[in-house]
């Protein structure tokens, strides 16, 4: 447990401030500093020290638990509670949990970057205990005992010698004025007497979501509200050159049609240039739209072709590039090898494509704005509308409203600036509506990229020389709009801590300029780099003639601490201490193992089938995957896929079993048929019968296994995606013999 000393009781004021619920009698905060993304560092998060979550309680019992991040599927409205409620020793069936508002008084409330509860596992024990405490002393006074002779159970505090109890509820206001004891002074649950921590609570939200009494961004209406649809140009830089402003409000019920404020680069969290036009209806202001009869100036990225552009980084990444970390001498060795081989990988531009489009909601009336959004990062959402409407980011309320689906998308908060920017121009409520063309043809989109790998091998089939490259456009461009090659940050996601016992060694980079919106989604570049590293280990194994498990035992090497710092590298471990999350080849090595004993992906398949493997430590948690597939008559099947996970201690071991089935999903969609791709500047695809996300039809059997470990808990919604594309494509090759390093798979078989 930590040492800090920033637990404190707070008024129902403050309470009300930052869930707009009332408090309770006993109202509880902490304060912990403020945390940036590690593939975003200019974006800016307040570090100051601030509040961070509370704790209430009523005097009915009910105990109140604010959530401070945004619940789109993965669990985390149960999650955090749930850490909360164990040192507390609530009454599960009595917590209430509310949704914290955007504030920087939560530090940071960014819902990426899977590290939700990793972040704040121990703070929530330190809440759960700290009103436990309290509620404790309180009794013990009323009692006239010591404090040592009760004790919490379900809500109650007993009295041991006599077993007389009181409610939570009798005790709120009496514990409400006891002193704060520090944290040092705490006691903890031995993780053998968790009654809630591990276990497979359900959904606080689920029994609304299957009702349908839930709130989601598309939800929201208020009274004289107008909807928004925004005709955004093609191409990222372009400008408005002329429109017909008249038609659309010939269309019925069209009210107003307004130019978006001209944006230059960088793009940020910007509106992108283009014409809104609203209505009464969503209908109207579609029909409207239609009317615009846009001209554009297209800019300098209308020259930008995908295709053409992946050709370019496949030429150049077979070239020596900019080291970042090296050992030995990779080329001599490599050249005086028994044996060699090389191969280059591609990954091609993606989107998130969330079942739910961005939508959001907002009010400008004197001088104030108020905001309801789908978004992961309700503090840059206030940060960013105070910014676009020239006022203090004080006068912005940012609402956050279930997610339906995020991936990333719904971390950047250009969809609420927009609304902001016309509700501030109309002086009515406007909800921005976006089609799912408009966010398929205008979203920020994982980079296109290429991998280069290659090694030598002695007569023993023993790896001595290892050399891999990597290039795409940065995350960094879109903050900057200069940056034009892969940052540290990036690199430290799969591709500078490759946790291999390599005596030669050169990870390098080259340069790659950006020419749409780059931005995080699910698994950041860990998904191109899982890729190669994973197919490249297959064929390494293939080369030498063993099995890919046995190679990457080998090449993972005997039990230690993998530091890249050693090596060069200023690996960013995203954003987490060395010394809580270490890599540790003996937990790699260990879903390893646990897969091929679970699975069987050793065993002998029938023919044309095959299985695969691929392993990757991601968001400080280790995954390895299996995959079994079928190829005939130009066809791939995927039969069944394995997954184990280490995570460290998991909080609620259903949501994680969900997240890893959705990962493999998520993987899956990304391996057969994930493609974005750019003519004259423009996105080709529009929905989803162009960006296809995997059909029930394609969907295996999904096999999920969880470590159980008491070390630190780890990331869970992400770690799962970078290994699932190698062990297709390497299943592939298992099957059939043919070898894909070029996603999407239906480019080479139908699907």
């Amino acid at each position: 447990m930590s040492t800090n000393n920033d637990i404190k009781s707070l008024s129902r004021r403050d309470f009300l401030r930052y869930t707009s619920v009332a408090g309770g009698a006993f109202v509880l905060g902490t304060i912990l500093p403020g945390v940036s993304p590690v593939w975003a560092a200019s974006e800016s998060d307040d570090s100051s020290n601030t509040l961070n979550l509370f704790v209430s309680i009523d005097n009915n019992g009910t105990v109140n638990i604010v959530c401070h991040r945004s619940e789109m599927g993965q669990g985390v409205r149960t999650g955090i509670p749930q850490i909360v409620a164990e040192e507390l020793c609530a009454d599960w069936t009595k917590v209430n949990v509310v949704q914290g508002l955007g504030d920087e008084a939560y530090g940071s409330q960014n819902t990426d970057g899977s590290r939700s509860i990793r972040r704040f596992y121990t703070t929530m024990r330190e809440m759960g205990a700290t009103a436990r405490t309290m509620l404790e002393q309180a009794a013990a006074q009323k009692w006239n005992v010591p404090v040592s002779d009760v004790f919490a159970d379900n809500g109650m505090i007993v009295h041991k010698p006599s077993g007389k109890t009181l409610g939570f509820g009798e005790l709120a206001k009496a514990a409400s004025a006891q002193h704060v004891p520090q944290v040092k002074t705490l006691t903890f649950k031995s993780p053998k007497d968790f009654k809630l921590i591990g276990k497979s609570v359900t959904s606080v939200d689920l029994p609304n979501v299957l009702t349908g009494d839930t709130v989601f961004g598309q939800d929201v209406q208020l009274e004289g509200m107008l909807y928004a649809t925004i005709e955004r140009c093609p191409v990222v830089g372009g400008t408005v050159k002329a429109y017909d402003k008249d038609a659309p409000l010939k269309v019925a019920n069209v009210v107003e049609v307004i130019e978006m404020p001209k944006q230059h680069f960088p793009v940020l969290f910007k509106n992108l240039n283009g014409v809104a036009v609203l209505a009464n209806n969503t209908w109207s202001a579609l029909q409207g739209r239609q009317a615009l009869n846009m001209q554009w100036d297209l800019g300098e990225n209308q020259r930008h072709d995908s295709a053409a552009y992946l050709a370019d980084l496949e030429k150049r990444i077979v070239t020596k590039g900019k080291s970042i970390r090296s050992a030995g001498d990779a080329y001599t060795a490599f050249d005086s090898a028994n044996n060699t081989l090389s191969a280059t990988y591609t990954v091609p531009y993606l989107v998130h494509a969330p079942m739910e489009p961005p939508a959001a909601t907002a009010v400008f009336k004197n001088g104030q704005c108020e905001v309801w959004a789908c978004t992961q990062t309700p503090q840059s959402t206030q940060q960013n509308v105070a910014g676009a409407l020239g006022i203090d980011k004080s006068m912005v309320k940012v609402n956050v409203t279930l997610l339906g689906g995020g991936f990333g998308r719904k971390s950047k908060p250009d969809f609420s600036v927009e609304a902001a920017i016309l509700a501030q121009k109309t002086g009515k409520p406007v909800k921005v509506v976006w089609s799912r063309e408009d966010d398929i043809r205008h979203g920020y989109y994982h980079a296109i990229s290429a991998q280069h790998f290659q090694a030598g091998l002695d007569d023993s089939g023993k790896v001595t020389s290892w050399v891999q490259r990597t290039a795409f456009p940065s995350i960094s461009w879109t903050f900057t709009g200069t940056t034009d090659e892969p940052q540290t940050g990036e690199l430290s996601l799969g591709f500078g801590d490759l946790p291999f016992a390599i005596e030669n060694l050169s990870c390098e980079v080259h340069k790659a300029p950006a020419h749409v919106r780059i931005g995080w989604i699910r698994s950041v570049s860990n998904i191109q780099h899982g890729f190669a590293i994973g197919s490249f280990v297959d064929e390494v194994a293939t080369k030498a003639g063993i099995s890919t498990s046995d190679m990457w035992l080998n090449l993972i090497g005997e039990d230690r601490i993998v530091d890249p710092k050693t090596q060069g590298f200023q690996y960013e471990n995203y954003g987490e201490s060395y010394d809580n999350f270490p890599i540790e080849t003996k937990r790699l090595k260990n879903v390893l193992n646990m897969l091929l004993a679970k699975s069987g992906a050793n065993n002998s398949t029938s023919e044309n089938e095959g299985w695969g493997i691929s392993v990757h430590r991601s968001f400080v948690s280790y995954v390895a995957v299996a995959t079994k597939v079928k190829v005939e008559n130009d066809k791939v099947t995927v039969l069944e896929m394995h997954s184990v996970i280490d995570a460290g201690r998991v909080v609620n071991p259903d949501r994680v079993k969900s997240q890893q089935e959705g990962a493999m999903i998520f993987g899956l969609s990304i391996a057969l048929m994930g493609e974005i791709t750019i003519k004259e500047g423009a996105i080709e695809q529009s929905n989803y019968h162009d960006y296809t996300v995997l059909r029930m039809h394609q969907s295996p059997k999904i096999v999920t296994h969880i470590v159980e470990s008491d070390a630190a808990p780890g990331g869970v919604g992400e770690p799962g995606v970078p290994p699932v594309a190698a062990s297709v494509t390497n299943a592939i090759y298992h099957a059939s013999g043919k070898r894909i390093r070029a996603l999407p798979i239906n480019k080479h078989y139908s699907v």
